[in-house]
């Protein structure tokens, strides 16, 4: 019988070179733990972190007899490329650092002895393995679940690029009937033949046997086989997301005469879906509205290295929010996440970490159709999955036609390995509305900001409606929208880029207004869930974050946002009194903003009752309410029973901590290099003229840079520009395409004056 040994204690660990063959030699062990990264701190505290080549020993032992047992070693994840040694044996690499990947350790391993397991992981940077780079850090080490694991000889197969070895391919599903095949691969480790019997029992919700299927199978020496058997239940009951998560369990043997030599439950859910273009997203026939959150998996002073506990916190606090559908950004999340998605009802998007930019060497999309393949496969059973997607503003990296060849080979194979599921893509926001990519999967997603790196929130309402006037036929989604919002800055009067919790709540308010109105959306996914860690940023006073989450890193505070999404997307009565953090008010005056689902709201100042107003769409403002010289209590009451309160103390001047620091107002480009002074430029206007010969601000920033001439014209305008932490993410765009995500700050006066230095340059 299969056994599952955790190996998550007693490792050592060093960042020291290791001889594979003489462990022993290195000094600078320490103990560690698994889940384990070395980028727990320095992985969200700036530019700076450890990457590199680390090591891990841990000796294993198993006092039994070999007979026909094999031994496999599991890793659930460790990023981003690791190498294995059994007893100074190497037993393989393997390239991504987000899926579960397996070796047969039996070989080289002695039973009854100890055995000496070696793991080099390292985090450094390689031009063919994703993500190459990205908006967030890329943590080293063991940070999930390692385990071993024994089978007999003939067992359902542990090498099928990670997964259990189990698919349950759903046919035709409906109300009345579910057709569907349980495929399952076994091995045969045995020199010779071996005939087993395949017993499949179909189980209900409650344990009760609903179905049962039995097939021999003549197994090969040292042979592989797939079968497949089929299956159907009248009535089923239907994953139906949040309103009923239900879910079937296949319960597969494999037996020998009177004994069970393997033994594997896969849970999984029967349900049909599709999305309308112009009505948005269907489960199991009924319409769904898709509010979705998307959720990095890291953590403060944690990085990746979570456990059981934080994956649970973080789905208790999504279901609070009221969220019906999560995006698992950018890359494949832990198996037990997956886990708490089927069983609460998610409906989720998974993808894989093709972002931003692709390999300069390998132009085949080799690593990005493994970490594809794996995805799948190892998620396959999981009914909460319903998006696979295929890439995340691949586009950054600049136009090719072999980066479009990817995208398209990774949607063809998708479909391959899964026809049942919808693929999808998430654009980065200059891809224009009628590009081929809105055509290469089943449906889209943009990743959009305005409001905060272009143009004014308001724009996100004739956009949508341009888009899906010019392709009726495509399914759109937001696949990103969201506004950083640092919970330490306030202000009366919120405007873009001054990092306070109130813009941050009040463009929230804005956009989601505009999202509810339109139902051909199929869903919109707000960026972030939580606060995550993100190396190459600087923004608002905040080194290594990205502050854009409901919720802060360390899921200690919600932000008054998060109340805006928990009025509109749930209907337990609750009130929540925003500002509770600015506490210190600027005149005899001010008001109060209350996010709620209750009818009526009644304000209280200092015990007396002041105004009832009714909701509406959520929300009620209460506009001048007096302050007194020293404290204001204030008490908010929704329905009569509701309760929400702060306390309030009028100042003469707004406290400087309230504001961001001045270097970082303006737009995203000047977040990102320096900006030229106006004294330091001319004042002619004259429009210059572009042509394909020489060089302009059409090229790209990593083309300006190889050329001396060229460089020298950038670094008088803008620096030293190969300095910024985000010169990488930049240089495959051109400055008119920048310019496109900040016309304030690269405006049509500074490109031409830039123009006019840059096209005296010949490309010849």
């Amino acid at each position: 019988m299969r056994q599952i040994l955790s190996l998550n204690k007693d490792w050592k660990f060093t960042k020291e070179s290791v001889d594979s063959n003489n462990p022993e030699k290195t000094s600078g062990w320490t103990d560690v733990s698994v889940p384990h990264t070395w980028n727990a701190v320095d992985g969200a505290n700036g530019f700076d972190f450890y990457r590199g080549a680390c090591w891990y020993e841990k000796t294993l032992s198993l006092p039994i007899e070999k007979k026909d047992q094999r031994v496999f070693i599991e890793f659930e994840g460790s990023n981003s490329v690791t190498n294995v040694y059994i007893n100074g044996h190497h037993l393989g690499e393997h390239r991504g650092g987000y899926s579960t990947f397996r070796f047969d350790l039996t070989e080289h391993f002695t039973f009854g002895e100890e055995n000496t397991l070696l793991v080099e992981v390292d985090n450094s940077a390689f031009e063919d393995v994703y993500p190459l780079m990205a908006d967030f850090t890329f943590y080293g080490g063991l940070y999930r679940d390692v385990n071993l694991v024994l089978t007999s000889a003939v067992h359902v197969d542990l090498m099928d690029h990670g997964s259990k070895g189990v698919y349950i391919k759903q046919q035709d599903v409906s109300d009345d009937e579910a057709s569907f095949e349980v495929e399952t691969g076994l091995a045969n480790d045995l020199t010779e033949d071996k005939k087993v019997r395949l017993w499949i029992d179909i189980l209900d919700q409650n344990g009760q046997v609903v179905n049962s299927r039995a097939k021999d199978v003549q197994m090969e020496a040292n042979g592989r086989k797939t079968v497949t058997v089929p299956f159907k239940l009248n009535e089923p009951v239907l994953w139906n997301g949040i309103a009923n998560p239900y879910h079937y369990t296949a319960k597969v043997t494999v037996q020998k005469f009177n004994d069970t030599i393997d033994e594997l439950t896969i849970p999984f859910g029967l349900r049909y879906f599709h999305v309308d273009p112009q009505k948005g997203f269907f489960l199991n026939g009924k319409r769904v509205q898709l509010n979705g959150v998307s959720r990095h998996q890291d953590r403060k002073d944690m990085g990746w290295a979570i456990t059981e506990k934080e994956h649970k916190e973080d789905m208790e606090l999504i279901k609070e929010v009221g969220a019906t559908s999560i995006r698992l950004a950018h890359y494949q999340h832990d198996q037990y996440f997956y886990d708490l998605c089927d069983q609460e009802g998610m409906v989720v998007w998974a993808e894989i970490p093709f972002i931003s930019r692709m390999s300069k060497t390998d132009l085949e999309g080799t690593n990005a159709v493994s970490q594809m393949t794996e995805l799948i496969r190892q998620n396959y059973n999981h009914p909460s999955i319903i998006f696979w997607g295929v890439q995340n503003e691949i586009q950054i990296g600049g136009e090719s036609q072999e980066v479009r060849d990817v995208v398209k080979k990774l949607s063809e194979l998708t479909k391959k390995e899964d026809p049942s599921r919808l693929t999808t893509l998430a654009n980065v926001m200059f891809v224009d509305d009628e590009d081929d990519y809105n055509y290469m999967t089943d449906v889209v997603g943009y990743n959009k900001y305005y409001g905060w790196y272009m143009g004014e929130t308001e724009d996100f309402g004739p956009w949508m409606d341009t888009f899906h006037e010019k392709n009726p036929d495509t399914a759109l989604c937001i696949s990103e929208y969201g506004a950083e919002g640092i919970i330490e800055y306030h202000t009366d009067e919120p405007k873009v880029k001054d990092y306070t919790e109130e813009y941050h709540a009040l463009y929230h308010e804005k956009v989601w207004k505009m999202y509810s109105e339109r139902p051909y959306l199929w869903a919109t996914y707000v960026w972030n869930m939580f606060d995550f860690g993100a190396n190459i940023r600087d923004e608002g006073g905040v080194k290594g974050r990205n502050n854009k989450g409901l919720i802060t890193y360390d899921r200690k505070l919600k932000k008054d946002a998060f109340y805006m999404y928990k009025a509109n997307w749930t209907t337990e009565k609750f009130v929540h009194l925003t500002g509770k953090r600015y506490i210190e008010r600027v005149g005899d005056e001010t008001n109060f903003k209350v996010y709620t689902n209750c009818e009526s709201v009644t304000l209280v100042v200092d015990g007396k009752e002041v105004e009832t107003q009714k909701v509406v769409d959520h929300k009620v403002v209460f506009e001048n309410v007096a302050l007194n010289d020293n404290e204001t209590f204030v008490k908010i009451v929704g329905d009569g029973s509701c309760t929400d309160q702060a306390v309030f103390e009028k100042v003469s001047e707004l406290p400087e901590y309230y504001k961001a620091p001045d270097s970082e107002e303006g737009g995203l480009v000047s977040n990102w290099f320096s900006m030229p002074e106006e004294e330091d430029m001319d004042d002619n206007e004259e429009e210059v003229v572009i042509t394909d010969d020489v060089y302009s601000s059409k090229d790209k920033i990593a083309e300006l840079m190889e050329n001396e001439e060229t460089k020298a014209v950038l670094s008088k305008f803008f620096g030293d520009m190969e300095a910024s932490p985000m010169y990488e993410m930049m240089s495959g765009m051109s400055l008119d395409m920048l310019a496109s995500m900040d016309e304030e700050t690269l405006n049509r006066k500074l490109l031409n004056r830039l123009n006019r230095q840059l096209t005296k340059i010949s490309k010849k």
